[in-house]
């Protein structure tokens, strides 16, 4: 379930990045007004005299609570590596992060760098308060983007225009009860499982009598972009036109609905107990489902239960799809030291130094496609067995679909997720259901 996966690209209030579109410049923006006064150099030696040194602004929110001292230690290495710029950070805690940010970004007074979820990267990318990085990047004879997954790269990608770089990521795949497939004697998910492959097993993993399910996943917005993406489909298509109806998506909300409420493999679709919040984990960590899709955050939910456990990609229809919930760093157009902030944001999202960092101290999963750097993260003692998993999931991550409406990402979901609610609870059919939920999106884009 997404409850806590949703942080990164949660329910910020887009409204208030109206206010973000008075600071952008001319949103043309050109070459020239792009360029760092200084090329790109290899970093100074930590003995070296620095010369005119500069101060970058840096705001984020996901060292809050826990890993403030880690950022210290990062921002430390780097000023060892680069006396020539001293950073001034800003932790906030998520509650009150944006509504900050978008006060300073408002009032001219930006950070040079600074951390977003997805949705608010495309939502300021929008309404041009980003820094294009092309020129910087392109000057960098250092830098080399396939140091990371390819597909969390391009997500920070908008109109052609490298706006940010991905910084960590945690996504969804199939947690299952090794000790029920055992017992049942089905062999355990390959990558290669469709729906149809996991219908099969979920059937005869399923004990009414000892109320265990084969299989589980909510029937909300979330889960919902996701599984259609998997059959196909899409909430929109390349050019911002709503699909929310189209026959791939009726079909993956039957899916979705007829597991429990046609194969009875899954938990009756009006059952209280799994609307209250966490009951999918509670009840896989207790042995009663015996495949989730759940997010990669629950590792350590998980790590005590009384049974073996592992994970799988998810099985897809035609396609396989994974989320993928983000945080990257982004530099303000408004930025003074564009070459220093690139700097600073490479450090921060594919240094040795720091994705060491982020492992050791379970600060979140740095997206490197690079598996001697990656070594310690899945060599880590605690289950699951299989966490490259987790990074083979990122070959086919679906990204939040805001399509046109970026600043209007929370009705969006609502509008949605309101016809699932009926389509779950009895109260109209798949085809009605997005009917009415494409109606609403086109009044949205009016």
């Amino acid at each position: 379930m997404l409850k806590k996966g949703q942080k990164g690209l949660m329910l910020v209030s887009m409204a208030m990045l109206v206010a973000a579109a008075g600071c952008g410049g001319n949103s043309d923006q050109s070459a020239a007004s792009n360029s760092p006064s200084v090329a790109p150099s290899a970093a100074p030696s930590a003995t070296a005299k620095p010369k005119d040194q500069v101060t970058i602004k840096f705001m984020q929110y996901t060292a809050s609570g826990s890993q403030e001292q880690t950022l210290k230690e990062m921002i430390a290495e780097f000023e060892k590596q680069n006396p020539d710029v001293k950073v001034q950070p800003e932790v906030l805690d998520f509650a009150n992060y944006y509504t900050k940010l978008n006060t300073v970004i408002a009032s001219g007074e930006a950070p040079d760098v600074f951390e977003v979820g997805y949705e608010n990267f495309v939502s300021y990318a929008a309404k041009d308060v980003l820094y294009n990085l092309n020129d910087v990047i392109a000057s960098d004879k250092s830098f080399d983007a396939k140091r990371y997954k390819k597909l969390a790269y391009d997500a920070f990608n908008y109109k052609g225009g490298q706006y940010g770089v991905v910084q960590n990521f945690s996504n969804v795949v199939l947690f299952y009860n090794k000790d029920l497939f055992d017992k049942a004697k089905v062999e355990y998910p390959k990558a290669s499982w469709t729906w149809k492959e996991e219908l099969e097993a979920a059937k005869k993993l399923t004990d009414e009598k000892n109320g265990i399910y084969g299989t589980y996943a909510p029937i909300q917005f979330w889960e919902f972009y996701k599984t259609i993406a998997q059959n196909g489909g899409g909430i929109f298509t390349a050019d911002g036109k709503p699909t929310v109806n189209s026959p791939q998506n009726v079909e993956a909300l039957n899916w979705m609905l007829d597991k429990a409420r046609t194969h009875k493999v899954s938990p009756a679709l009006n059952d209280d107990t799994f609307s209250q919040p966490d009951a999918d984990l509670n009840a896989f960590k207790s042995g009663k489902i015996a495949m989730l899709r759940a997010g990669i955050w629950n590792f350590g939910r998980f790590a005590d239960a009384n049974f073996k456990w592992d994970i799988a990609l998810e099985p897809g229809n035609t396609n396989k799809a994974h989320h993928f919930f983000t945080d990257g760093l982004v530099v303000s157009k408004r930025t003074k030291n564009a070459e220093a902030a690139w700097r600073f944001v490479k450090f921060m999202t594919s240094s040795d130094f720091v994705v060491n960092k982020r492992i050791e101290k379970g600060w979140s999963i740095p997206a490197i496609d690079d598996d001697k750097v990656m070594d310690a993260y899945y060599k880590q003692s605690a289950p699951p067995e299989s966490k490259k998993v987790v990074l083979e999931a990122l070959d086919s991550l679906v990204l939040p679909p805001v399509g046109p409406i970026a600043d209007r990402w929370n009705e969006l979901t609502a509008a949605v997720g309101e016809e699932l609610d009926k389509a779950r609870l009895g109260a109209a059919d798949a085809q009605t259901a997005l009917n009415n939920a494409q109606a609403k999106v086109e009044k949205l884009l009016k």
